[in-house]
């Protein structure tokens, strides 16, 4: 087979004194994201949409919070980490889709650097990496601002193979 599909999924709690980080991005917000690294739900579902392509488990079975090395690392190292996993099973990104749902802040004028910052850790074009902003329309914990949820969609072909 020489494409792989993985689906991931994220969610955190946004609290107070905690930098907002997504797609490694700082992004200026009374609130950041409750998390045993730095939180970064984006990255999180990439890691889990990625890892779930390759059949290798999820973010919590290669980099459980029960591990104190984790705490408060930048996810960016762990993407880094995951990528270089995909590499080793000889696949590389055809494209990832990302969606982020939240009702504060507004991301859009932060999506541009979004996709740039991931195109650049997930070692593939700018063209191959979608990233949208989405509310929840008032509906539930998300809908009232206390909490951000990531969909992210991994296509990833192998190495050397036509598609």
């Amino acid at each position: 087979m020489n494409l792989r599909i993985g689906i991931g999924y994220d969610s955190h709690l946004l609290v107070e004194n905690r930098p907002l980080i997504l797609a490694g991005l700082t992004i200026p917000y009374s609130k950041g994201l409750l998390g045993h690294s730095d939180g970064d739900v984006v990255i999180h579902s990439i890691i889990d949409a990625i890892l779930g392509a390759l059949a290798l488990g999820d973010i919590g079975s290669h980099y459980p919070n029960t591990d104190t090395r984790h705490k408060d690392i930048s996810s960016i190292l762990l993407l880094e980490e995951t990528v270089l996993i995909m590499k080793e099973q000889s696949f590389i990104i055809g494209n990832v889709d990302i969606s982020v749902i939240c009702e504060k802040p507004k991301l859009r004028e932060y999506i541009d650097d979004m996709r740039l910052t991931l195109s650049s850790i997930l070692e593939t074009d700018i063209a191959n990496v979608s990233v949208k902003a989405k509310t929840n329309e008032g509906m539930d914990d998300v809908g009232k601002g206390n909490g951000i949820i990531v969909h992210a969609v991994a296509l990833l072909k192998q190495k050397g193979k036509q598609c």
